[in-house]
């Protein structure tokens, strides 16, 4: 328990506890591959969780194994022979633009709204929200700086008769977790008035106001813990008419929000948080719904435009790669052209114009090839470039 988060050796133990006792019978030379395949289909199919959740226990339970296999308890481990079961990912849920609309009008009716509004424009976990304090947010520059969390945890260890449960103000999930997130200027004047706001309950309150300087308190200056403010939140949602949202809908929807405005999947990933820009592509790319309906409108009438086709006007594929340090681009058709920039939206840029170029070249260009004939690694993603 020295080496990781509570929060990690809360799961732990609660896998301990609640699934892996079973295990406990079998002496652990005798711990065989088939033993935990067939305990992973148990749970997966009678018990119903989710292959996510059974992805976890076995990398708790593979660490363990392996440090049997390090002090020569076991010769191998029998995790790495277990074939986890598959499923699809589920799908995110984000508000409709109806939706969110309705959820932000009712959110002026009560005293907490205006930090769903600023969720709405962060995309914060609601741990990071709730751990913000004053000194997190920098009005000069209109930003705030992502560098604790709150949540209630299982306690290292309980003595009867005590709560089992605490408060634990830790560290953000991952590295890139601990962040800078630009504010607009319009939800920067609203943090000025919540805090003049807090100003007002201390004067109230007296000496009952606790000052801990945290951004989301209640009338005596208290922090919140998640489940108290979930409660209110839920009731702004019945206040909105609009049906229940878990409180992470409002992440994916400044996600889903920034995509249709053109923000770049860098920036959204250092923006949320995310470990990987690959990541964030791989949970958002299907989430637009909405705006792929309003952008297909566009070619409405399509079949009854009179045109002509010409090889310089079809689209060439490019192929993406996103990483950390930007994005690599390079055209099938044209493999002398390999451009790597800092964002997507510059590497397409530059792709255009060297294909201009290329194609200048030619008395009869290449004929584009066919999307569907293409690979599309990981990490990668393919866009249609016009030259013209």
């Amino acid at each position: 328990k020295d080496t990781v988060k509570q929060s990690t050796y809360a799961s732990y133990r609660s896998y301990l506890n609640k699934h892996f006792c079973v295990l406990g019978k079998i002496l652990l030379k005798k711990l065989e591959p088939h033993t935990l395949q067939e305990f992973y289909n148990y749970k997966f199919r009678e018990e119903g969780l989710s292959p996510k959740t059974l992805r976890n226990y076995h990398m708790a339970l593979h660490k363990c194994l392996q440090q049997a296999v390090k002090e020569r308890l076991l010769v191998y481990n029998p995790c790495d022979a277990v074939t986890l079961p598959s499923g699809e990912k589920p799908e995110i849920v984000v508000f409709t633009n109806d939706q969110q609309r309705a959820l932000v009008q009712a959110s002026y009716r009560h005293r907490y709204g205006v930090f769903i509004r600023l969720d709405l424009c962060t995309g914060l976990r609601m741990g990071e929200l709730l751990a913000l304090k004053w000194e997190d947010i920098d009005f000069s520059t209109a930003q705030l700086h992502v560098r604790r969390t709150i949540n209630r945890l299982a306690k290292y260890e309980a003595h009867d008769g005590e709560n089992k449960t605490e408060i634990v103000f830790g560290t953000p999930k991952t590295k890139n977790s601990r962040r800078t997130i630009p504010l607009t200027r319009t939800m920067a004047d609203e943090l000025t008035r919540s805090k003049q706001q807090q100003a007002q309950d201390k004067i109230r309150a007296g000496d009952k106001y606790t000052n801990d300087g945290f951004i989301v308190t209640n009338e005596f200056g208290h922090y919140f813990e998640q489940k108290t403010f979930k409660d209110y939140y839920d009731r702004l949602l019945k206040d909105a008419d609009i049906g229940h949202f878990t409180f992470h809908a409002l992440r994916h929807t400044f996600a889903t929000r920034a995509l249709e405005r053109g923000m770049d999947y860098k920036t959204l990933s250092a923006i949320l948080g995310h470990y990987s820009v690959a990541f964030t592509m791989d949970t958002y790319v299907h989430s637009m719904d909405e705006h792929k309906r309003r952008e297909m409108d566009k070619m409405d009438d399509m079949f009854g435009m009179q045109y002509s086709i010409f090889v310089e006007n079809q689209p060439y594929p490019v192929l993406c790669t996103l990483s950390t340090d930007g994005c690599t681009a390079h055209v099938p058709d044209f493999p002398k052209i390999v451009i790597t920039t800092s964002t997507l939206d510059a590497a397409l840029l530059e792709v255009k114009q060297q294909i201009q170029k290329v194609l200048r070249q030619y008395k009869n260009p290449p004929i584009p090839t066919k999307q569907e004939q293409i690979v599309v690694p990981n990490n990668s993603v393919l866009v249609l470039v016009k030259a013209s």
